[in-house]
């Protein structure tokens, strides 16, 4: 059974909801990373991206601190956010009226 990461289902989101952007704030290996997700495509701003979009984003240990949800495309000089501050937690009902299926 293959496992479904937050960030699988934040793509998914973005795959659905394509005119809105998600931009994920973690901590990976103690370093802060920030990771931009839309249509279904994740890049990190502040690392490296793979080429190869087998290769996750964000690693399994790294930890979502914080999930901004705005209106695509994303303009970094002109954000216009919809929903600022989330955790996990509190994204999961903005998935589940999506229709995002995750495990309990």
């Amino acid at each position: 059974m293959t496992m479904v990461t937050p960030l699988a289902q934040l793509e998914q989101y973005t795959l659905k909801r394509p005119q809105e952007v998600v931009l994920i704030e973690a901590s990976v290996d103690g370093e802060l990373d920030q990771i931009l997700i839309f249509k279904g495509f994740s890049s990190s701003l502040v690392r490296s991206t793979a080429f190869d979009p087998d290769v996750p984003v964000l690693p399994a240990q790294a930890e979502i601190l914080n999930i901004d949800v705005l209106v695509g495309p994303y303009d970094p000089a002109q954000p216009h956010y919809i929903q600022q501050g989330l955790t996990w937690e509190t994204m999961q009902p903005r998935l589940q009226t999506a229709g995002i299926a995750f495990p309990s």
